[in-house]
């Protein structure tokens, strides 16, 4: 590749980035619009490389582009974060499935068991960190994606996953802390590091089923209508 065009390539990474994880943290809510130039300023880049990455966002669903407006933030029916869980519910089991089969080592597993003891120590003490507590899970399903040896299921299981975390997101200080949550992580983990992948994909599928079953009583509960 041409040095010109690695140059290109990498900004817009960074400008993808930067993109995604503005939206991801609701800094730019959902039907937030902003203008192409304005992005570019305030990443520093030339609008070349961001209008490749509104694209690419546009693709994994969390943008629409706007033709000479620049970029809205895609928002979220109940009806749509039904059909992410039901989604995550096939994808990631199947991923779990494919790491165990691997029978990887443990230093293969640290990511995920770094991730596993940051979720139980976010909620450790008598303030438990939310925050922290989400940062660790979000480390968790990208490592069990990143680890699973199939490049392709990885990426569509990270486009559905940014879809719904915002989701999560705004419905976290409405949960009870995510004891349980957590406790299903670490079992899903131990079932990989025993290379039993037919208990973990068992144990993803009914964690997937509870969360989500969780999250859209909470949607329903408070009459959210959109994310």
């Amino acid at each position: 590749m041409p040095a010109h065009a690695e140059i290109r390539a990498n900004a817009a990474d960074q400008a993808h980035a930067a993109i995604r994880r503005k939206i991801l943290d609701a800094e730019w809510p959902p039907g937030a619009s902003v203008l192409e130039a304005a992005i570019a300023l305030d990443l520093g880049l030339s609008r070349t490389p961001v209008r490749e990455a509104l694209v690419r966002l546009q693709q994994e669903g969390l943008i629409e582009i706007v033709p000479r407006h620049g970029m809205r933030v895609s928002a979220l029916s109940p009806a749509d974060m039904r059909e992410i869980y039901q989604v995550l519910t096939t994808l990631e089991p199947a991923a779990a499935e494919l790491l165990a089969e691997q029978k990887p080592s443990p230093a293969t597993l640290a990511p995920l068991d770094a991730a596993c003891d940051a979720m139980a120590r976010a909620l450790r003490g008598p303030k438990p960190d939310l925050a922290a507590w989400a940062a660790a899970d979000e480390a968790f399903h990208a490592g069990l994606a990143n680890l699973c040896g199939n490049r392709r299921l990885a990426a569509m299981i990270m486009t559905v996953w940014d879809q719904a975390h915002r989701a999560r997101m705004f419905t976290l200080s409405f949960r009870p802390l995510p004891r349980k949550s957590t406790e299903e992580h670490r079992a899903v983990l131990e079932a990989i590091a025993a290379g039993d992948a037919a208990r973990a994909a068992s144990l993803y599928v009914a964690h997937r089923r509870r969360g989500g079953a969780e999250l859209m009583a909470i949607i329903e509960k408070h009459g959210i209508r959109q994310l």
